[in-house]
């Protein structure tokens, strides 16, 4: 808001009762009409900027992820020829999303592979599907339980196409999307 008169154009009244001083009153008022800007916003107003809502879909997101149980009744042999096959059919089996970073980890495992001696040949041949198993939900777990909903936020900012690696999911009750 601007201030309502410079120090400069200060306005003299004098204890006189003559009509100059009521026209003096009246241009003050005017004048403070005149100064008074009603379109910017409070210092307390929050700007809603593409940062703000990515914040806080992550926060929404972690929230979300931090309240699933890792499953504790596991054992399934699943075949598999790449990580991220071997983590959608995790995804199926225990119908569960799988967290974001789980995902990007996953796909960089896979292009690791690339232009390997055996990448030709199947993961569960050279991986045992139970030990893969018991990787993939303790990396889980970790991303669950120890992401920080900034550095999530940060992560999707630089990457435009982040929505690709978020498995759908219901927000929690209390948490508006």
């Amino acid at each position: 808001m601007k201030r309502a008169m410079p120090f400069d154009d200060q306005v003299e009244i004098s204890s006189d009762e003559s009509s100059s001083s009521e026209l003096d009153i009246a241009e003050l008022a005017g004048k403070l009409v005149e100064d008074v800007s009603i379109d910017q916003p409070e210092p307390t107003d929050v700007v809603m900027t593409i940062e703000n809502v990515v914040l806080k879909d992550a926060e929404i997101y972690q929230d979300y992820m931090m309240h699933l149980a890792i499953p504790t009744q596991r054992g399934a042999i699943v075949p598999f020829s790449s990580w991220t096959g071997f983590g959608n059919s995790m995804k199926e089996i225990y119908k569960q999303p799988l967290h974001y970073l789980t995902n990007v980890c996953l796909k960089q495992l896979d292009q690791n592979r690339i232009g390997a001696d055996d990448a030709d040949k199947r993961l569960d041949t050279i991986i045992h599907p139970a030990k893969a198993e018991v990787f993939l939900w303790m990396t889980e777990e970790i991303h669950r339980l120890t992401t920080s909903p900034h550095q999530l936020a940060t992560l999707w900012l630089n990457n435009p196409m982040y929505k690709v690696f978020v498995d759908p999911y219901t927000p929690l009750p209390g948490n508006p999307v």
